[in-house]
């Protein structure tokens, strides 16, 4: 598959091309344009609040533009983002502010704020946050969201040790702010001093990699400045459950005896690492598949994102607007590193339509001339990519 693509080649849409990663119902003016994209199938996230029903809406609304052989046009996911995990109270704790005596609701929620935020915010700040919604509940409803789409991914979830809160609406803001956009993002605000501390973002993302795995649901993983913490609750969720790993001695046997029955390609297309793998239906802690989304970890950290005991397959996806807007040595060094099986794209994008094909574009073209693909056959493995993460 070796090869260089140039940018005057004729991009291949005839094969698929499908974005592992996007935002268009975040500009819901901008939903009437997929039916027209170039683009097969676009994974749609949801991420706080105002957007889980709006995706599943428009997944509802477009899905009878298909037919059983086709893939989707809108891949629907489920799930609360880190930077919106503070809206989330965890109920299911033995000693939640939920289930302390308060007098009122208004205690809750400031007892629940002034835990979950660093520096603990005063009462203004407070009273402009929402109320906190119940993880129980937010966990009912997105299985039954999952439950109604049936290849349907947990996401955007994550961790974020760079984010901060936005400030608090002034009036200029809501006199200025674009009528198009959904509701509930930072839409340009000034960002406050708060954070979400780390344990309650790791709380909010370990339920809801463990209802991924509950329903054997891939996810979609946002990290910022977080990757250990992410490898590490993996870990802790893989405990007990590794794929067995071949040892050296196993793998020479092996081979030895695919030699003596030359011609059966079973033995040799058998991959050496995994002698054992957990891939039953039956409920897990843990995912079966998993996209680490516009992934700027280090090259360094792949070997434990791909060890081979791992009995999640993690994929990689990549952006023109994250990875390639800065044309980031890291980004290229981690593209040349992975696995051909390993690689996705995605937009990242908040609208759909012709913008949104050209960022897929533009990272496909990126990924291909990277690796030295071909650029139609790098298109066609990306789109082999993209099914073996959703369907497995």
């Amino acid at each position: 598959m070796m090869g260089q693509p140039h940018s005057q080649d004729k991009f291949p849409w005839d094969i698929g091309v499908f974005d592992a990663h996007c935002h268009p119902t975040d500009t819901m003016s901008s939903i009437a344009a997929i039916p027209r994209m170039k683009a097969a199938t676009l994974t749609v996230m949801s991420t706080r609040g105002e957007d889980q029903d709006l995706v599943f809406r428009t997944a509802n609304k477009l899905a009878g533009d298909c037919t059983d052989t086709e893939d989707p046009r809108i891949l629907p996911c489920f799930g609360w983002h880190p930077w919106f995990s503070h809206q989330i109270i965890d109920d299911t704790a033995a000693k939640s502010e939920a289930r302390k005596d308060f007098s009122s609701a208004a205690e809750v929620k400031n007892a629940h704020y002034r835990r979950v935020l660093k520096p603990s915010p005063d009462e203004n700040f407070i009273s402009s946050l929402p109320d906190p919604k119940p993880l129980s509940h937010f966990l009912s409803e997105t299985r039954a969201r999952l439950l109604e789409f049936p290849t349907a991914l947990v996401g955007e979830i994550g961790l974020d040790r760079a984010f901060r809160l936005p400030q608090a609406w002034t009036q200029e803001d809501i006199e200025t702010r674009d009528g198009q956009m959904t509701p509930g993002s930072r839409e340009g605000r000034r960002l406050s001093p708060h954070q979400v501390r780390p344990e309650h973002q790791r709380a909010i993302l370990e339920a809801q990699l463990r209802l991924a795995g509950e329903l054997r649901r891939p996810v979609s993983v946002h990290s910022v400045q977080g990757h250990g913490a992410v490898i590490e609750l993996f870990k802790s969720l893989w405990s007990g459950h590794e794929r067995k790993v071949a040892s050296r001695r196993e793998r020479k046997r092996r081979h030895s005896a695919a030699d003596a029955h030359a011609g059966s390609d079973a033995e040799d297309g058998e991959q050496d690492h995994a002698l054992e793998s957990n891939d039953g239906r039956e409920s897990l802690p843990f995912p079966p598949r998993i996209c680490m989304h516009s992934y700027s970890g280090p090259v360094e950290t792949l070997k434990q994102f791909l060890h081979p005991s791992n009995p999640s397959n993690v994929y990689f996806s990549f952006s023109s607007v994250i990875n390639f807007a800065h044309q980031s040595d890291k980004s290229v060094a981690v593209i040349k590193a992975l696995p051909d099986d390993r690689v996705l794209i995605e937009s990242d994008l908040h609208i759909a339509g012709e913008e949104m094909d050209e960022r897929l574009e533009e990272a496909a073209r990126q990924v291909c001339k990277i690796r030295g693909w071909d650029l139609r056959q790098g298109v066609q493995r990306l789109a082999d990519n993209w099914r073996q993460f959703v369907y497995g």
